[in-house]
Parts: C-alpha cells; sequence; structure tokens
C-alpha cells in the first residue's frame, strides 16, 4: 500500500494534536560496552596476505556460428554519446528501454531546498553499502567466491544520475565491511555499447562462475551476454572476459527488442540441463521465459512460459528460487522436490515495485504454479512496501543461507543529487525464509553480521503511552540504531467496526485502536518526524486486522522531496505482540514487523532533525488504548567501506 497526502494537506500538524510530551521513562536499565573500532581494519588488510592470483581460468570455447545474432545488429559499435539522456520531461532510463531512473518532478519547475553541505553530509549512511560518489542502482551477480563476498552493481562511473552503466564492484568479508575494486565490466563492444545492464552469476559444479547479463546494443536492442573470471584462483575476480562469441541470446520474435532482461541464476533440472528464466512481456501480460542450456552459450527457448499474469506489464530483474519448509536454511537455487516451496519474484515496471509471490514448481515442464492466484505475482505481497526495487538474492554456499539485496534510489531531485555528488543505496543484505507459521509469506531479517557494529545498549521496560502522548527516549544521537520495540495494548473503550481504516491518512489519522510506535528521525519541536507503526482495526466479521505502516510526509521541511505513506496488512497470530525492528542509518530507515513478515525501506532528508537534534520518541495517536512499550536500542558503529588498497 502507497498513498499520497491530500494536495493541499499540511506536513506539519501535530501528532498528536497538543501532545503531551512525558519525561523519559523512570525505570530504564542502561548498561553500556565499548568495543575496538579500528579491529575491522587491520583484519581486511591481513586479509591480503596469500592471495593468489597466478591460476588462470580457461576461456570458454566460442560458438560455433552466430546464427542467433541479427545481422542488423553485426554492425560496428556506435558513436553514439553513452552519457547523454532522455529529455523532454521523460524520467531517464525510459527511452532507453528500461524502467525510470529519475523521480518525477513535484512542481512544474524544479523547487530546491537551500541545503548545506553539512545537510548533504548527514545524508550519506554510514553502514549501507553505496559507491564513494556517482551514481548506482540494480544490485547484480552477488556471490561467495573463497573467502569474500562479491557485489556487482549498476553503476556510472561519470555523474550522480543514470547513465553510461558499467559494473561496480566491492568484496567483503561479512556483508557489512567493503572494499570497493575496479569496475568489472564496461560498455565497450556493441552488443553492451549502450550499457552494461543486470546479470546474475551461476556457480557451477566443477567451480566455474558464469555471469550472464543483458546488454543494450549501438541498435538499442537488449540481448544477453557471457561473461566469466580470467583467473579462478583470485578470490578477488579483479578481471573479467566477455565471451568472443557475444551476444549468446537475442529477443525471440515474439518478443519486443526492449522487452527481453535481467537474467537469472541457472538451475540444475531433472535432465542434466540448467534452466534460465529472463523477464519479459506479451502485450499487457507479464511473463518470464524460460532457456534450456547445456553450456551457457547454446539456448533453447521452450514453448511455455515459467509464468505470466495478466495486466502485470513487463516484468524485469526476476528472481526464482527455493525455500524450506520446517527448516531454517537456505537452499540452493537448484534444490527442490518435498518439503520446499518456491518464491517467484519480479520488478513490476509499471509500478516500480517488487512483487512476490509463493507457490509450487513442476521441473518437469518448466512451470511454476501460485499457493494463492490472488496473490500472484505483481497483484498479491510485496518484498518491500516501501523505497525499493530490483532486488536480487543468491544462495550463500559458506553459512547456508539466502541473502536478498535491494536497490534503495533517492527521493529527492536530480539537482540535489548532483550537488551532494552521489545517488542510491544498497538495503542491508536479509536472510530469507519460509514463514512456517503463517504458511503465506516469506521471512525477511537484517543479516546476523550486523550485529557485530552495535555499541551501546540502552533498555525500556513496560513504558506507559496513553491515548495521544509522545515519549521521548533519552538514548541521545539517533541517527545510527538498531531499535527492538514490542508493543502490547489496553483497551480502554468499547472498539466498533472501524472499516476503511488501514495506513491512508498516515500517523495523524486516530481510530480506537490505532496508530502507535516509534517517531525516527524526529526533532524536539516534532517539525520533522517519520513514524513507524501499528494500526489493529476491528472488521465486519469481528476479526482484527492489523497494518503496518510508515508515514514519510512529515520527515523533511524541503518542498522536492518525495514523501509518501507506505504499508501493508501484516499478520499477527494469537499470543503475539505486536513485534518491530528498526534499522536507521542517517537517510535510510529499514522498518520489520513481527519477525520479517512485512518489511518497509523508507528515505528521508530532514532539515533540523540532523547530527544531535535527531531524536527518537514512542507515540500513541489511538483514541481508546493504552500501550506499553519495551524496547532495546544499540546505538551502531560506522561500516568500514574503503577503496581496497591494491
Amino acid at each position: 500500500m502507497e498513498t499520497h497526502p491530500p494536495p493541499h494537506a499540511p506536513y506539519y500538524i501535530p501528532l498528536p494534536d497538543q501532545p503531551s510530551v512525558s519525561g523519559p521513562p523512570a525505570n530504564i536499565r542502561r548498561p553500556f560496552k565499548g568495543f575496538a573500532l579500528i579491529l575491522a581494519s587491520v583484519i581486511f588488510l591481513l586479509s591480503l596476505v596469500g592471495l593468489i592470483i597466478n591460476q588462470s581460468q580457461e576461456p570458454l570455447p566460442t560458438s560455433p556460428n552466430n546464427d542467433n545474432i541479427p545481422s542488423s545488429s553485426l554492425s560496428s559499435p556506435s558513436s553514439k554519446n553513452t552519457t547523454s539522456f532522455s529529455g523532454g520531461g521523460m524520467p531517464r532510463g525510459v527511452a532507453e528501454g528500461v524502467s525510470a531512473k529519475s523521480n518525477p518532478s513535484l512542481f512544474d519547475e524544479e523547487v530546491s531546498y537551500n541545503w548545506t553541505n553539512a545537510m548533504f553530509s548527514w545524508q550519506r549512511t554510514s553502514y549501507h553499502f553505496q559507491p564513494t560518489k556517482n551514481w548506482m542502482n540494480d544490485p547484480d551477480g552477488p556471490l561467495f567466491h573463497m573467502g569474500w563476498y562479491h557485489l556487482f552493481y549498476q553503476y556510472n562511473p561519470d555523474s550522480a544520475v543514470w547513465g553510461n552503466i558499467t559494473w561496480g564492484h566491492a568484496v567483503s568479508r561479512d556483508l557489512i565491511h567493503w572494499l570497493y575494486l575496479p569496475l568489472a565490466l564496461v560498455p565497450d563492444h556493441w552488443y553492451d555499447i549502450n550499457g552494461v545492464w543486470t546479470g546474475s552469476a551461476t556457480l557451477l559444479p566443477d567451480g566455474m562462475i558464469v555471469m550472464l547479463y543483458t546488454g543494450d546494443t549501438n541498435q538499442t536492442v537488449q540481448v544477453q551476454n557471457l561473461a566469466y573470471p580470467a583467473n579462478l584462483s583470485d578470490p578477488l575476480l579483479l578481471d573479467w572476459v566477455k565471451y568472443p562469441g557475444n551476444p549468446v541470446l537475442v529477443p525471440p520474435p515474439h518478443i519486443g527488442p526492449e522487452d527481453f532482461r535481467d537474467p537469472t541464476t541457472g538451475w540444475i533440472g531433472p535432465d542434466g540441463k540448467w534452466r534460465i528464466t529472463i523477464g519479459s512481456k506479451i502485450n499487457t501480460t507479464g511473463v518470464s521465459l524460460v532457456y534450456h542450456t547445456t553450456d551457457f552459450i547454446s539456448y533453447e527457448l521452450l514453448d511455455t512460459f515459467l509464468h505470466a499474469v495478466p495486466g502485470t506489464g513487463m516484468w524485469e530483474c526476476v528472481d526464482f528460487y527455493p525455500v524450506a519448509i520446517n527448516r531454517s536454511i537456505g537452499l540452493d537455487t537448484s534444490d527442490g522436490g518435498p518439503g520446499t516451496k518456491h518464491v517467484l519474484k519480479a520488478s513490476i515496471d509499471n509500478t516500480k515495485l517488487d512483487y512476490y509471490a509463493l507457490g509450487t514448481y513442476n521441473p518437469v515442464i518448466d512451470k511454476w504454479t501460485p499457493d494463492n492466484p490472488e496473490e500472484d505475482v505483481g497483484i498479491g505481497l510485496r518484498l518491500d512496501y516501501g523505497r525499493y526495487y530490483a532486488s536480487k538474492s543468491f544462495y550463500d554456499q559458506y553459512k547456508k543461507r539466502r541473502i536478498l539485496w535491494g536497490w534503495v534510489n533517492e527521493t529527492d531531485s536530480e539537482s540535489d543529487n548532483l550537488a551532494k555528488g552521489w545517488a542510491s543505496v544498497q538495503t542491508i543484505p536479509r536472510t530469507v525464509l519460509f514463514d512456517d507459521k503463517t504458511g503465506t509469506n516469506i521471512l525477511q531479517w537484517p543479516v546476523q553480521e550486523i550485529e557485530s557494529l552495535r555499541r551501546t545498549i540502552t533498555h525500556f521496560e513496560d513504558v506507559l503511552i496513553e491515548p495521544g502522548s509522545v515519549v521521548p527516549l533519552d538514548i541521545g544521537m539517533a541517527t545510527q540504531l538498531d531499535i527492538f520495540a514490542e508493543f502490547e495494548t489496553e483497551l480502554l473503550e468499547s472498539g466498533g467496526e472501524e472499516e476503511g481504516y488501514s495506513c491512508n491518512g498516515g500517523a495523524i489519522n486516530r481510530s480506537t485502536m490505532g496508530p502507535f510506535g516509534l517517531l525516527v528521525i524526529a526533532d524536539n519541536s516534532l517539525s520533522e518526524l517519520t513514524p513507524v507503526f501499528f494500526r489493529p482495526t476491528n472488521t465486519t466479521n469481528g476479526t482484527l486486522d492489523t497494518y503496518f505502516c510508515a508515514d514519510e510526509t512529515r520527515s523533511s521541511l524541503a518542498p522536492e522531496v518525495l514523501k509518501r505513506i507506505y504499508g501493508s496488512k501484516v499478520p499477527v497470530l494469537e499470543g503475539e505482540k505486536y513485534f518491530m525492528r528498526v534499522l536507521v542509518d542517517h537517510s535510510i530507515v529499514e522498518s520489520f514487523a513481527q519477525g520479517g513478515r512485512r518489511v518497509i525501506t523508507s528515505r528521508i532528508y530532514p532539515t533540523e532533525a540532523i547530527y544531535g537534534s535527531a531524536k527518537l520518541f514512542l507515540f500513541n495517536n489511538a483514541t481508546g488504548i493504552n500501550v506499553k512499550a519495551t524496547l532495546k536500542i544499540w546505538q551502531l558503529n560506522s561500516a568500514f567501506i574503503h577503496p581496497f588498497p591494491l
């Protein structure tokens, strides 16, 4: 659910009207513990010792012919300027055949807040991955190799706006501290001269790594290309070789030249052949094409789709993987059979949202069927109900888990991005599990390694929040936090049916039982704040529905910032308390409800609630309940994210 405030609604209505602000709760336990802050950098430097980089990987054999390449595409690389962008008000990327990579203007003429360098500096995250400068979008080809996690990403080395897309490359020992490496793939052949776009890695049984990626040709045709490491014995995988017979796949006759992109990780079927799926559309029906291959060079297109959903439009960045039932482990992409479900996810170009569904995969006919057709891909569940797109998962064979990445774009203006010199971050990597309690959704949770950043902890127990009150939490600066918050409610008045209440209207929309939760990145006067909250509502059939929401409408005084209300209904089972975990890292807030059944990512750009003025509050804007909150709040250190000392 995503809603916009009414066109003329004031952004700064107090929350609630004439709030009663209590002092710090009396029953606080605040044990503190310190950690050495420099140890991580020493470990990174020591890990360089003994790296072997002199064993070459044999290149893949050249395709015997180029019958799969259209003659019109065999011309020399285009002289087209790859840093030019579409004009005429069209969002960046659309004219080039990909989803929009810039925000629609909120005004006829762009209005910009009078930002200072100090404000821009505060907006940069401290433990989320982002390049030192310039534009970033989709995560690509994540993998684990010889003790290092590798992340590739769409990157513009020249500017803080989309264009000239190459593959950036970074490595980590723990998914938290990162080292930048030289660019991995650049647009330097006719088949990718207009962009090295999204791709996926497949680890073969013999240890070989193949990388399939979409290239935008000199004729603006989307094709699939193959690359592989030049030296498999190099733990850093510094050098990559593009297969000389590229492209290995071109759009089939019934697919548009700009509707064929983002190949997945491969998986092995019962016949021993590899499968990949690629997103596309037929008219307005979103589809996932399936190909068989034995060598990742020659492919056979199946006559049927892995899946298709009418009315959903172009599917991008398709992801397909198994999850285990009644087992808290991740599964390799080729695993399946009894005791598994399969997740099918697509990034929907029409809406710029990531949808997923659970279902059953038949490997004999390569067909996936959703468990609940009413919650199919593109019309049901989302991976994240906030600012989030183009996600990519991989199987971590080292720790037996599935890890999910997601791109988080900015919501301020392009001129702001150019002024600060960077745009976009990646989410904290999340583990993915099947929710055995509900049986209807996955669970997403920050990787355990994030806990290595925890510095000091503050406990608050049974804090009473009366109707219409806001309670400050005395934790000091509130810009880098890991918050666990548990809520219990006590009904003070009989609540009737409350149909129509959800996240709509945000935190100022009062009902008997909600909203209540946290105010993050808020200043003392509450002129800027971002509520993350629950809203239980009574339904006509006597049940209780609960919504989990994030309200950005008062997050910033800056007029050009896009501010929305995000949220969704979240399952709260009998006997469960309301529980949220919130990661705060300057301009990004990631919120997880009920153990990760629902997730909301927010981008916020305050002008007042920054540095020491950023505070944390509890609030209860319900009219008919008392709320008791118990919290554990950790201050977090910054991650070590620097260039690799090559």
